[in-house]
């Protein structure tokens, strides 16, 4: 029995401690740093887009470190995955579909961006505005590798240089875009997020500029062209979907790189971390209890530090 009221009289002051460090008073402690976490839809444009298509839905997660330097811009780290996918056989123009190409790839992206609010925070990251708009912009790394099918089996097609060139499949990104944040409560926001990305190739899709020649190689000729028969060994192609695009044939558009879209919803959750400096100049990350300026002696007085 007393036992079980050392128990509850435990519990009490677990519970009691909680809510004490849930009062305003511990949230009224300024907090800078965010930690971001979201998900949402991401859309390719490029040679083998699917006509008409505005967004997507191909998924996308992301995860990120978010810090406010000024009352009304902020900056941040993040790390995007998505997927993007694309196919000839989706579209209505008889040429593309006689072209027959079609990739996916899993897309990472690493990026840092800055942001500019419309409105500026309080004196308090817990009075700021209860809706906000922003702009933001950046610089980014993504990697990438376009993949089809045959027969059942993945390939990837960089290596097969169908084009008869060889990419890289890291390449810089400019992310920039909108944002519209709505505070859900002191430490948390909710965020829409649409950005579109800049890149700097055209091999996302593995689509560029013109056929080359047939290989020696029946599964890399499959993939440079699907639909022609002098192409394409391995499988029947239908007598409606055949092409006679030969080596020098246009296969892409050199001139228009590929890109692609995020349209993300995020939660935002203020860290009990702050950045900065105190006024001594040392560096403070946590929020520390200021030591008293006095202790008392034994005999009761009070004695300066």
């Amino acid at each position: 029995m007393k036992k079980q009221k050392l128990l509850l009289l435990f519990s009490i002051w677990m519970l009691t401690d909680w809510a004490s460090a849930q009062s305003f008073y511990a949230v009224r402690r300024e907090r800078t740093l965010m930690v971001t976490a979201g998900t949402g839809s991401a859309t390719y444009y490029g040679e083998l887009s699917n006509p008409g298509s505005i967004i997507n839905l191909q998924p996308n997660l992301n995860v990120g470190l978010q810090a406010f330097v000024t009352p009304r811009i902020n900056v941040r780290a993040e790390l995007n995955w998505f997927r993007l996918s694309g196919s000839d056989a989706q579209a209505s123009d008889q040429a593309r579909k006689a072209r027959g190409l079609s990739f996916h790839t899993n897309g990472f992206e690493i990026s840092t961006v800055g942001a500019i609010n419309l409105f500026a925070n309080g004196n308090r990251y817990y009075r700021r505005q209860q809706i906000n708009l922003y702009g933001f912009a950046g610089i980014g790394l993504l990697y990438f590798n376009p993949q089809a099918e045959l027969k059942g089996k993945t390939y990837s097609l960089e290596p097969l240089h169908t084009e008869g060139v060889s990419y890289s499949r890291v390449v810089p990104v400019i992310p920039f875009g909108l944002g519209m944040r709505v505070k859900m409560g002191p430490n948390t926001n909710i965020v829409i997020e649409g950005g579109y990305r800049k890149t700097f190739t055209d091999y996302l899709d593995d689509v560029s500029s013109r056929y080359i020649a047939p290989t020696t190689d029946p599964i890399r000729n499959y993939f440079i062209n699907p639909n022609n028969p002098a192409y394409n060994t391995l499988t029947p192609v239908q007598p409606g979907e055949q092409n006679n695009y030969n080596a020098g044939s246009k296969r892409g558009n050199p001139n228009n790189p590929d890109s692609y879209f995020l349209l993300n919803v995020k939660v935002e959750y203020y860290l009990p971390i702050r950045e900065g400096v105190n006024r001594r100049g040392n560096g403070l990350l946590f929020q520390k209890k200021r030591s008293s300026t006095y202790r008392y002696k034994k005999s009761g007085a009070l004695k300066r530090r």
